[in-house]
């Protein structure tokens, strides 16, 4: 959907002892993981010797056809990117796998999140002879992996982990090795999995299911996973006493079936909007879910309300990437292409609306419009998350302060804006409770502005 925040990357990596075509595999799980990234895609893979690769601009199906798949069918370790950009744009030399060489051979680096002292790391490299050819933060950590090696592959990895500051869930692959890598907070996910006798890591369970792949574990924050033809080994480095996952995971990026630490993100999302029934009631005829990012939410609203749920609200599937369209006019008429209000089941009811976040207003606004022109009496929007005020600074593409109306305006202005009869959001300790079972603690700094990290 429109007015949304955007993940920046998911990624994918397969180290193969069965004779799987890697290529085809991850295709597949890019596939599965394209709700992360709609802007560029790609697939490098390992020969033993070299690395060979094939990226673009573009969805996954659009990037890949099946001449360029063959091509890369030799393989036998493989890693996968798709990519919503944040830093450097949407520039072809920023497609990942990011491929490169050094002294020692050559890597292929695939990250999601964002560094906040690349800028610094990446001056003091230049200072040194570094010579970059992207603005992607991959390119800062390739250079300290080549910078450190001289003791060693795995001591390098170790050293860059030291030396970086962020978020980063990361598959690295050399000729003989793929690697997984966590940042210490744990903010971005990275979980591993089994297919008879090869791993896999990817950035959700999702991946996992669209190869025929177990779900082993998560990675640990820290956790450095190395895997060669000797097997799996894993490193841990230095961690904080406390994690900081990214809850925004569950409330929109992950995809509704993945499993993310032990958390089941349906449940998460259904557990939101049966608590958000119990903190905001309304009486009401119906409750509707914006699909699909508010559709599990408003199942639990119903669930817990005693409201019957109904499709109000009807998507269409194959309109294209609305959401990169630049001007407020633009946004509210993709609106109107994507949705539709089903006049028969809104008309002289009184809704209950329930979407997962508020960003700007702008597509809240024309949702409301819909059903108003549709016939509906009254409706009463319901946000399964707390308001969005802050910025993140983690990989999230988010709009500046000044965009972000929960920043700017209250609850009832905000209300007021959007044209509903009623508005209210998720409470946080309602949010948190949606994710108890997990066992980590959580990232809230978008709507309270405390990061894990000085990063302001």
């Amino acid at each position: 959907m429109l007015d949304k925040l955007k993940d920046e990357c998911g990624v994918f990596g397969i180290y193969d002892k069965d004779g799987h075509d890697v290529a085809l595999l991850s295709y597949f799980a890019l596939y599965a993981l394209q709700h992360r990234g709609q802007e560029s895609a790609g697939i490098a893979v390992s020969e033993g010797q070299d690395i060979i690769y094939h990226k673009n601009v573009g969805l996954v199906p659009e990037v890949f056809t099946e001449g360029d798949l063959e091509k890369l069918k030799t393989g036998n370790i493989g890693i996968g990117h798709v990519r919503h950009s944040v830093k450097g744009g949407n520039l072809p030399q920023n497609t990942q796998p990011l491929v490169t060489k050094y002294k020692k051979g050559s890597m292929a680096f695939a990250h999601n999140g964002a560094l906040i002292n690349a800028s610094t790391l990446r001056e003091k490299l230049e200072e040194g002879g570094a010579i970059f050819q992207t603005t992607t933060d991959s390119e800062v950590m390739a250079n300290l992996i080549a910078r450190f090696s001289d003791n060693g592959f795995e001591n390098a990895l170790e050293k860059m982990v030291q030396n970086i500051k962020g978020s980063y869930a990361l598959t690295i692959m050399t000729e003989d090795k793929l690697v997984g890598i966590r940042d210490p907070h744990g903010i971005r996910p990275l979980a591993l999995g089994k297919l008879g006798n090869s791993y896999v890591l990817a950035s959700e369970t999702c991946a996992f299911d669209a190869i025929g792949a177990e779900y082993i574990r998560d990675v640990r924050p820290g956790e450095i996973i190395v895997i060669s033809n000797e097997g799996l080994t894993s490193i841990q480095t230095p961690v904080p006493l406390q994690s900081c996952f990214c809850i925004f995971e569950f409330i929109y990026f992950a995809r509704t079936d993945s499993i993310i630490d032990g958390i089941s993100v349906y449940t998460a999302r259904r557990d939101a909007g049966r608590i958000l029934a119990m903190e905001n009631p309304v009486d009401a005829d119906m409750v509707v879910g914006v699909p699909d990012s508010g559709t599990t939410a408003a199942l639990g609203y119903a669930e817990e309300s005693g409201i019957p749920y109904r499709e109000g609200l009807i998507r269409n599937r194959y309109v294209g990437r609305t959401f990169i369209k630049p001007t407020q006019a633009i946004r509210e008429q993709s609106v109107r292409i994507k949705l539709n209000a089903l006049e028969r089941i809104v008309k002289g009811k009184r809704i209950v609306l329930v979407d997962d976040s508020i960003v700007r207003g702008t597509t809240s606004k024309a949702i409301v419009e819909l059903l108003r022109l549709a016939g509906a009496k009254e409706i009463h929007m319901r946000i399964s998350s707390p308001p969005i005020k802050y910025p993140c600074y983690f990989g999230i593409d988010t709009p500046d302060r000044d965009e972000l109306i929960g920043a700017q305006s209250t609850v009832e202005e905000i209300c007021e804006n959007i044209g509903a009869d009623s508005l209210s959001y998720l409470s946080v300790d309602g949010l948190l409770k949606t994710v108890e079972s997990s066992g980590c603690s959580f990232c809230l700094g978008c709507f309270n502005r405390q990061y894990p990290m000085e990063c302001e």
